[in-house]
Protein backbone atom coordinates (compact mmCIF):
# COMPACT_ATOMS: atom_id res chain seq x y z
CA UNK A 1 0.00 0.00 0.00
CA UNK A 2 1.26 3.33 -1.23
CA UNK A 3 2.29 5.92 1.42
CA UNK A 4 -0.91 8.17 0.09
CA UNK A 5 -3.47 5.64 0.85
CA UNK A 6 -1.86 4.76 4.13
CA UNK A 7 -2.54 8.32 5.13
CA UNK A 8 -5.77 8.25 4.28
CA UNK A 9 -6.77 4.98 5.54
CA UNK A 10 -5.52 6.21 9.31
CA UNK A 11 -7.23 9.74 8.66
CA UNK A 12 -10.46 7.79 8.15
CA UNK A 13 -10.10 5.79 10.81
CA UNK A 14 -9.45 8.28 13.25
CA UNK A 15 -12.16 10.91 11.82
CA UNK A 16 -15.38 8.19 10.98
CA UNK A 17 -16.69 9.97 7.78
CA UNK A 18 -14.81 12.29 5.11
CA UNK A 19 -15.31 13.99 2.00
CA UNK A 20 -12.89 14.85 -0.82
CA UNK A 21 -11.65 18.23 0.58
CA UNK A 22 -10.78 16.75 3.69
CA UNK A 23 -7.88 14.65 1.74
CA UNK A 24 -7.09 17.49 -0.12
CA UNK A 25 -7.10 19.80 3.38
CA UNK A 26 -3.90 17.09 4.74
CA UNK A 27 -2.01 17.52 1.29
CA UNK A 28 -3.06 14.39 -0.84
CA UNK A 29 -4.96 14.47 -4.36
CA UNK A 30 -8.37 13.30 -3.79
CA UNK A 31 -8.14 10.95 -6.58
CA UNK A 32 -6.15 8.78 -3.97
CA UNK A 33 -9.71 8.29 -2.09
CA UNK A 34 -11.29 7.58 -5.32
CA UNK A 35 -8.88 4.81 -6.09
CA UNK A 36 -9.47 3.08 -2.27
CA UNK A 37 -13.36 3.26 -3.32
CA UNK A 38 -12.52 1.44 -6.25
CA UNK A 39 -10.42 -1.16 -4.69
CA UNK A 40 -13.52 -1.83 -2.39
CA UNK A 41 -11.60 -0.34 0.94
CA UNK A 42 -13.76 2.28 1.01
CA UNK A 43 -17.81 2.36 1.59
CA UNK A 44 -19.26 5.57 -0.64
CA UNK A 45 -22.19 6.38 2.01
CA UNK A 46 -23.99 9.35 0.07
CA UNK A 47 -22.85 11.62 -2.31
CA UNK A 48 -18.97 13.06 -1.23
CA UNK A 49 -19.02 10.87 1.76
CA UNK A 50 -16.28 7.67 2.48
CA UNK A 51 -16.68 5.32 5.32
CA UNK A 52 -14.81 1.94 6.16
CA UNK A 53 -17.01 -0.96 5.09
CA UNK A 54 -16.60 -2.23 8.43
CA UNK A 55 -17.55 1.46 10.17
CA UNK A 56 -20.40 1.08 12.69
CA UNK A 57 -23.52 2.91 11.36
CA UNK A 58 -25.37 3.97 14.56
CA UNK A 59 -28.78 5.21 14.42
CA UNK A 60 -27.57 9.05 14.15
CA UNK A 61 -26.03 8.27 11.14
CA UNK A 62 -27.79 10.79 9.40
CA UNK A 63 -26.74 14.05 11.78
CA UNK A 64 -23.31 12.16 11.38
CA UNK A 65 -23.70 12.60 7.47
CA UNK A 66 -25.37 16.06 8.00
CA UNK A 67 -22.70 17.62 9.96
CA UNK A 68 -20.08 16.46 7.83
CA UNK A 69 -21.50 18.27 4.53
CA UNK A 70 -23.00 21.20 6.43
CA UNK A 71 -20.39 22.05 9.61
CA UNK A 72 -22.33 24.89 10.18
CA UNK A 73 -25.89 23.82 10.78
CA UNK A 74 -26.99 22.53 14.28
CA UNK A 75 -29.28 19.87 14.94
CA UNK A 76 -32.67 20.94 15.89
CA UNK A 77 -36.19 20.10 16.59
CA UNK A 78 -37.60 16.43 16.14
CA UNK A 79 -33.89 15.56 15.28
CA UNK A 80 -32.67 16.80 18.50
CA UNK A 81 -35.57 15.52 19.97
CA UNK A 82 -34.68 12.22 18.79
CA UNK A 83 -30.90 12.81 19.94
CA UNK A 84 -31.86 13.30 23.43
CA UNK A 85 -34.12 10.46 23.53
CA UNK A 86 -37.27 12.62 24.49
CA UNK A 87 -39.12 11.64 22.18
CA UNK A 88 -40.26 8.36 20.22
CA UNK A 89 -40.65 9.50 16.87
CA UNK A 90 -37.93 8.68 14.38
CA UNK A 91 -38.14 11.93 12.27
CA UNK A 92 -38.34 11.49 8.11
CA UNK A 93 -35.95 14.34 8.07
CA UNK A 94 -32.95 16.03 9.34
CA UNK A 95 -34.38 19.26 11.14
CA UNK A 96 -30.85 21.95 10.94
CA UNK A 97 -30.41 25.40 11.59
CA UNK A 98 -29.12 27.74 9.74
CA UNK A 99 -28.21 31.72 9.92
CA UNK A 100 -31.05 33.34 7.96
CA UNK A 101 -29.45 34.15 4.62
CA UNK A 102 -27.15 31.15 4.84
CA UNK A 103 -26.91 29.18 1.39
CA UNK A 104 -29.61 26.23 0.84
CA UNK A 105 -27.06 23.12 1.49
CA UNK A 106 -27.20 21.01 -2.06
CA UNK A 107 -28.00 17.46 -0.30
CA UNK A 108 -30.52 15.33 -1.80
CA UNK A 109 -30.18 12.71 0.60
CA UNK A 110 -30.80 12.85 3.77
CA UNK A 111 -34.04 14.66 3.53
CA UNK A 112 -33.57 18.27 5.05
CA UNK A 113 -35.79 20.39 7.08
CA UNK A 114 -34.33 23.95 7.44
CA UNK A 115 -35.71 26.47 10.30
CA UNK A 116 -33.38 29.97 9.72
CA UNK A 117 -32.43 31.73 13.35
CA UNK A 118 -30.57 34.95 13.82
CA UNK A 119 -28.52 36.04 16.91
CA UNK A 120 -28.90 34.43 20.53
CA UNK A 121 -31.90 31.76 19.22
CA UNK A 122 -29.29 30.40 16.57
CA UNK A 123 -26.33 30.46 18.96
CA UNK A 124 -27.23 29.63 22.37
CA UNK A 125 -27.69 26.31 23.70
CA UNK A 126 -25.90 24.87 21.30
CA UNK A 127 -23.94 21.52 22.47
CA UNK A 128 -20.76 20.16 21.05
CA UNK A 129 -21.01 15.94 20.49
CA UNK A 130 -19.44 13.52 18.26
CA UNK A 131 -21.41 10.63 16.12
CA UNK A 132 -18.96 8.46 14.56
CA UNK A 133 -16.08 10.29 15.23
CA UNK A 134 -17.71 13.15 13.21
CA UNK A 135 -17.83 16.54 15.42
CA UNK A 136 -21.75 17.23 15.53
CA UNK A 137 -23.65 20.91 16.96
CA UNK A 138 -26.94 19.83 18.56
CA UNK A 139 -29.34 21.88 20.41
CA UNK A 140 -29.79 21.03 24.21
CA UNK A 141 -32.88 19.36 25.31
CA UNK A 142 -33.83 23.22 26.84
CA UNK A 143 -32.92 24.86 23.89
CA UNK A 144 -34.96 22.10 22.19
CA UNK A 145 -38.04 22.51 24.12
CA UNK A 146 -38.18 26.10 23.46
CA UNK A 147 -37.74 25.45 20.00
CA UNK A 148 -40.77 23.18 19.38
CA UNK A 149 -42.69 26.01 21.35
CA UNK A 150 -41.37 28.99 18.92
CA UNK A 151 -41.94 26.29 15.51
CA UNK A 152 -45.26 24.89 16.94
CA UNK A 153 -47.36 25.46 13.67
CA UNK A 154 -44.82 23.26 11.53
CA UNK A 155 -45.49 20.01 13.78
CA UNK A 156 -48.83 20.76 16.04
CA UNK A 157 -48.63 22.13 19.79
CA UNK A 158 -48.88 18.77 20.92
CA UNK A 159 -45.61 17.34 20.31
CA UNK A 160 -44.29 20.79 21.95
CA UNK A 161 -46.01 19.95 25.18
CA UNK A 162 -45.34 16.12 25.05
CA UNK A 163 -41.34 17.53 24.50
CA UNK A 164 -41.96 19.50 27.44
CA UNK A 165 -43.40 16.80 29.92
CA UNK A 166 -40.55 14.35 28.51
CA UNK A 167 -37.53 16.42 28.93
CA UNK A 168 -38.97 17.38 32.82
CA UNK A 169 -39.80 13.72 33.63
CA UNK A 170 -36.55 12.65 31.97
CA UNK A 171 -34.55 15.07 33.66
CA UNK A 172 -33.05 16.05 30.49
CA UNK A 173 -33.57 19.77 31.89
CA UNK A 174 -35.24 21.69 34.51
CA UNK A 175 -38.15 24.44 34.21
CA UNK A 176 -35.41 27.08 34.43
CA UNK A 177 -33.50 26.34 31.56
CA UNK A 178 -36.58 25.58 29.61
CA UNK A 179 -38.30 29.04 30.48
CA UNK A 180 -34.21 30.79 29.79
CA UNK A 181 -34.07 29.32 26.14
CA UNK A 182 -38.10 30.33 25.97
CA UNK A 183 -37.29 33.83 26.64
CA UNK A 184 -34.54 34.13 24.38
CA UNK A 185 -36.80 32.00 21.44
CA UNK A 186 -39.51 35.53 22.34
CA UNK A 187 -41.95 32.52 22.86
CA UNK A 188 -41.82 32.91 27.32
CA UNK A 189 -45.67 33.72 27.36
CA UNK A 190 -46.69 30.61 25.23
CA UNK A 191 -45.34 28.25 27.43
CA UNK A 192 -45.17 29.47 30.60
CA UNK A 193 -49.25 28.05 31.43
CA UNK A 194 -47.97 24.84 30.04
CA UNK A 195 -44.93 24.97 32.74
CA UNK A 196 -47.19 26.08 35.25
CA UNK A 197 -49.47 22.98 34.43
CA UNK A 198 -46.66 20.43 35.19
Amino acid sequence: MGEPSHKIMQYIRHHGIVRPRDIEAIGLPREYLFRLHRQGRLTRSGRGIYTLPDAPITEHHSLAEVAKRVPEAVICLLSALAFHEITTQVPPYVWIALRKGARKPAISSPSLQIVRLSGASLTEGIEASHIEGVPVRVYSAAKTVADCFKFRNKFGLDVAIEALKDAIRQKKATINQIYRYAKICRVGNVIRPYMEAL
